[in-house]
Parts: structure tokens; C-alpha cells; sequence
């Protein structure tokens, strides 16, 4: 039974002046750069997609086991291997926009001149936003050291920020930051326009059978169906220690939320809980459709229930 005055809902969100067709959008370091997954899925129906991580120069990654399993989880340890952002721009970029979502590229580095030298590479380029990282717990230098503590999280993002002025900024965060709130606060301050959380839990793996570490890295992110409740209560709660000034200068930064996402009611929990949108990661590697499976499952609620706009789904007032 249709709704009097209710013509179907708008799926469509905006971040940071960024206007996103649908609030799913495909993960850093799980969507490759968006042509790997082209006739397993509608890639045009996505709100959009997060770059693999990039640096300013190219990257191997981490030596050894770079994958591993556990119950409802999956570790990994691929150690930022990407092509460089020169290269990115030149061989990559040109077909990820063809394909029609908002491109995001999740910037990396190992240290402040790297950052901010890729950042300004990316100013000039035709990508949509930047996600900077620095929350990835499988490199030695840089990723999470940047990010676990408000003072150094404020530094990078300010430089950043100053190096890709023209780009609207997401700043990626660790649910390893023993001051989350602080962290988020201080790069909301310096000048990020959004915050995008969860990344990877650092975790430990061991293979009895050999008495050995897994991981060359000794550790690796832990993501999957395992972390989502823990990353649900940590939106949950940015989105409260975020909402008063001067914490959002007046408006509130808005949440990409994620970790664990594998169903439409895995997504309808975060953006109930206040995210503006949601990540959708290593699901995908599973169930290559489950992003345009979710985007369908949260029209068919909203559309049950007379919801409007995706922003009405929150079950607080924003």
C-alpha cells in the first residue's frame, strides 16, 4: 500500500558537498580499482568506490602469508602494494571514472613528505575525495602510527589538508586508538570534512603445526563478520562525542561507517546508528554482488515504511 504523498524513496546522500547516487560504496583495498570486478556485479549502481590504497611511490607489500581465515573473520597482510600514484593517474584513473560511481582515493604513506606529495599529485587529478589513511595496521612505518594518537592524526590531516585543498577530506580511522574520539575531534579541527571508521583490527594469528608466527608482519587487520558489532558501537559513539561544538564547527562531520557489512541489515544497522553512508570490504570477495544485493535491500525498507531519504534512517536526530 503506497503512503499518501510518498512517491519511493531517494536513495542519494551527500559527504562533503559530494553527491553519492546510494550510501554503498566499496571499500579500500577490497574493490581493487573498480575494473576487476567489471561483469561480476552493476558497478554503475554503486554510490561509489574507494581506491586500493595508494602511495606516492610504488609499493611490493609484505612478504609471506598476506591472507588467512578464522571463524566469521578474515587477517590480512598485504602491506599497502600498489603501482604509485603517478602510475595510478596515468593507467588507472582514466577507466575508474568511465565506470560511473564517485571515486574516492584512500591516500597512504610512510611519512608526512610522502603524504602530503601524493595528496598534492591528487589535487590536480579528477578524483572526487580523499580518504586518508591512517588507520592500517600492516605497514612499519606510517598507516596507524599516524593515527592512534590526536596530536600526530592533526598534524598529517592539517598538512594534508593544506597540500589537496581543492579535494574534499575523509580521514580514515584506527578502532586501535586507545582515544578514538580524541583522534576523530582532533582531525575534524584540522580540517577533515568527514571520517571514515572502521578499519582492521590488529590482531594475531599462529599456525600450530609449523609453531610459528602466521604473519611475517608478526600481526594483520582482522575484518569480516566478527568486528561488526564492535565497529557499529564505535560509530555510535563518534557520532555522539561528535555531536556537540566545537567538535563540528557548528554542522555534524559526516560518518562513512564500516566493518563486517555482509547483508542489507548489517548496512541498515550503521546508517541507523548515524553513519552517512557504509563500506562494504572483504564480503565482497565472497558474494561479488552483495553491494548492488544491499543497495536493493535498504530501497525495499525504506520503501515498506515510507522513508523518505536514506538521512531518515538514523534512529537519532542528526
Amino acid at each position: 500500500m503506497k503512503t499518501a504523498g510518498f512517491d519511493g524513496p531517494d536513495l542519494s546522500v551527500s559527504i562533503a558537498g559530494v553527491r553519492f547516487r546510494n550510501p554503498v560504496i566499496a571499500a579500500s583495498g577490497t574493490f581493487g580499482y573498480g575494473s576487476e570486478y567489471e561483469g561480476l556485479l552493476d558497478i554503475a549502481e554503486l554510490g561509489g568506490i574507494c581506491t586500493k590504497g595508494l602511495t606516492l611511490k610504488p609499493r611490493r607489500g609484505n612478504s609471506g602469508v598476506r591472507i588467512h581465515e578464522t571463524p566469521s573473520g578474515l587477517m590480512n597482510s598485504i602491506g599497502l602494494e600498489n603501482p604509485g600514484i603517478p602510475a595510478f593517474l596515468e593507467r588507472e584513473l582514466p577507466r575508474l571514472r568511465s565506470l560511473g560511481p564517485v571515486v574516492i582515493a584512500n591516500l597512504s604513506g610512510s611519512d608526512r613528505d610522502e603524504y602530503t606529495g601524493g595528496a598534492a599529485l591528487l589535487d590536480t587529478s579528477s578524483v572526487d575525495m580523499i580518504e586518508l589513511n591512517i588507520s592500517c595496521p600492516n605497514v612499519k612505518a606510517g598507516g596507524m602510527q599516524f593515527g592512534l594518537e590526536p596530536a600526530a592524526a592533526a598534524e598529517l590531516t592539517a598538512a594534508v589538508r593544506k597540500a589537496a585543498a581543492r579535494k574534499p577530506l575523509i580521514v580514515k580511522l584506527s578502532p586501535n586508538a586507545p582515544d578514538l574520539a580524541g583522534v576523530a575531534r582532533a582531525c575534524v579541527n584540522a580540517g577533515a570534512d568527514a571520517l571514515s571508521l572502521v578499519n582492521t583490527f590488529q590482531a594475531l594469528a599462529i599456525d600450530i603445526g609449523r609453531r610459528r608466527l602466521v604473519f611475517d608482519n608478526t600481526t594483520a587487520g582482522l575484518s569480516g563478520p566478527a568486528i561488526r558489532p564492535l565497529a557499529l558501537r564505535m560509530v555510535w559513539e563518534l557520532w555522539e562525542a561528535l555531536r556537540e561544538p566545537p567538535a563540528h564547527k557548528g554542522t555534524l562531520v559526516p560518518i562513512v561507517g564500516m566493518g563486517g557489512i555482509a547483508s542489507p541489515e548489517d548496512a541498515l544497522e550503521f546508517l541507523m546508528a548515524g553513519a552517512a553512508a557504509v563500506e562494504v570490504g572483504s564480503a565482497t570477495f565472497a558474494h561479488p554482488r552483495l553491494m548492488n544485493e544491499i543497495t536493493a535491500g535498504i530501497a525495499d525498507y525504506m520503501a515498506g515504511r515510507g522513508i523518505a531519504a536514506v538521512g531518515e534512517l538514523s534512529i537519532r536526530k542528526r
